[in-house]
């Protein structure tokens, strides 16, 4: 796609429309740079175009950094002239979802209550993306504290919608063609859900295979990339995961700079999780029609019934929106105690019915909850041998309206009920979310989910799965 057909397609939302929707991507660029014809410089510059057309109705940068892109799109203009690239995303525009820290932007995790703070520090992983050539172009929106509460964002497909949480932002600047990367972050349904709800191609990798610096207080959050397409997602997972390596104590990230060729899967395991009983009927026929496109590609479709291994793991994933809440309110309540001291007021309703319940639990209560999560691990584990990998929903149905006020287990959900992602969290298994269903004229995803550390040949069965099955439009 030339850049002139990416202007005119990204000024205004107009719905979704998998036959006509045109991401923006990056490495499709990278021969131009390398032949002189274009510039990491002149790309960014065409990015800030789209921003200024589409920020004011779909709200999704907290900051801008324009002169320090700049400058590094331009240092990157040079070492391409130079034959001199650092990497594949060299002179990539990349957003930061705002629960990361930058050193030349203030870290103001979606609360008033931070406005402004600067830590004058990079976390791992922006650090890594720097290295790497990459121009941090923002940082995007995120929800209040990375959970429930939204921001200002919109979805770019229709703003009366939302964009998803916590990871809106990054979510919306792809799908509204603002730029080729963001990153995100994961503890429940951060990355999967909005990037679905945005028609974006992410990744939420396996659990400590990109450091996390800063979010290493959470014993289940995942950073992740959210893209227009899956080399771009892969380059930044691989770029970020080859410098940073993964948590301390962790093995990393595995797989090669090259994103794997198309390999198609023998068998799929249809994961139903919580997320089924709550799908809408127009969504659950649209996925239906997915699996029969698999079906006649060759694929096996395995679903609960089909071997008690498959019935039992679904069994142990029941609850893990709960799972979920407990553990993420037990690890998060010390943080919100030090906020209440000090901003009584501070903060919303919804994360102070969090910290009431956080409040309520004893250290008891969470070993018990942690042992739930180990069952649930175990379970997965047992049914690898079942199959390639797992599919599923991204999402119960398209985004949500922005007035709504959906509650489960106690927590309010207005950003979308992330009853496909807890379990993948839970799990801290990778799962790449793929734009595949156009409902209503909204996106909806659909994820496709991989045994740990199958991060590289899980992106190669999302690849044959996008060449081989057709998007569908209900």
């Amino acid at each position: 796609m030339t850049p002139d057909t990416h202007m005119a397609g990204a000024a205004r939302a107009t719905g979704y429309d998998p036959a006509t929707f045109r991401p923006l991507t990056f490495h499709d660029a990278v021969p131009r740079f390398t032949d002189g014809t274009d510039t990491p410089r002149a790309y960014l510059e065409r990015c800030l175009e789209v921003i200024a057309a589409r920020e004011p109705v779909v709200r999704a940068w907290v900051t801008l950094n324009e002169a320090g892109a700049r400058e590094a799109a331009d240092a990157a203009t040079a070492r391409y002239r130079a034959g001199r690239a650092l990497s594949s995303i060299d002179g990539m525009p990349v957003g930061i979802k705002d629960m990361l820290q930058t050193k030349d932007m203030p870290t103001e995790q979606g609360t008033p209550l931070f406005k402004g703070a600067q830590t004058k520090m990079d976390s791992a992983s922006v650090l890594a993306l720097r290295q790497a050539g990459a121009v941090i172009i923002g940082k995007t929106v995120t929800t209040e504290l990375g959970m429930s509460h939204p921001g200002p964002t919109t979805n770019p497909f229709n703003p009366d919608h939302t964009p998803g949480g916590s990871s809106s932002g990054s979510a919306a600047v792809i799908g509204a063609g603002m730029v080729p990367a963001a990153l995100g972050t994961q503890v429940v349904g951060s990355i999967i859900r909005p990037a679905g709800f945005c028609a974006n191609t992410a990744i939420k990798p396996s659990f400590g295979a990109i450091h996390r610096g800063e979010r290493l207080a959470f014993s289940q959050s995942h950073i992740g990339v959210h893209a227009g397409d899956l080399t771009d997602m892969w380059r930044v997972l691989y770029e970020m995961g080859v410098r940073s390596g993964g948590d301390p104590g962790q093995p990393g990230l595995f797989g090669e700079a090259a994103p794997r060729p198309a390999a198609r899967p023998g068998r799929l395991i249809v994961m139903e999780s919580e997320g089924w009983a709550e799908t809408d009927a127009t969504t659950a026929g649209a996925f239906d029609r997915v699996l029969g496109g698999l079906r006649d590609a060759g694929v096996t479709i395995l679903r609960r019934g089909d071997n008690p291994l498959i019935e039992n793991f679904e069994r142990a994933i029941s609850d893990s929106l709960a799972i979920c809440r407990d553990v993420c309110g037990y690890e998060l309540r010390w943080t919100l105690e030090n906020l209440v001291e000090r901003f009584p007021t501070g903060l919303s309703e919804s994360m102070m019915s969090r910290l009431g319940l956080a409040r309520s639990m004893t250290l008891q209560d969470y070993r018990l909850v942690l042992m739930q999560r180990e069952a649930a691990r175990r379970a997965f584990e047992a049914i690898a041998p079942l199959a390639d990998g797992l599919i599923s929903l991204s999402s119960v149905g398209p985004a949500p309206a922005l007035e709504n006020k959906a509650k489960d287990s106690g927590v309010t959900h207005t950003t979308g009920l992330p009853a496909y992602n807890a379990a993948t969290s839970v799990l801290g298994s990778p799962a790449i979310t793929l734009p595949l269903l156009s409902v209503s004229g909204m996106p909806v995803g659909v994820q496709v989910i991989g045994q740990l550390h199958t991060d590289a040949a899980l992106a190669g069965l999302a690849r044959w799965v996008v060449d081989s099955v057709k998007p569908v439009v209900a």
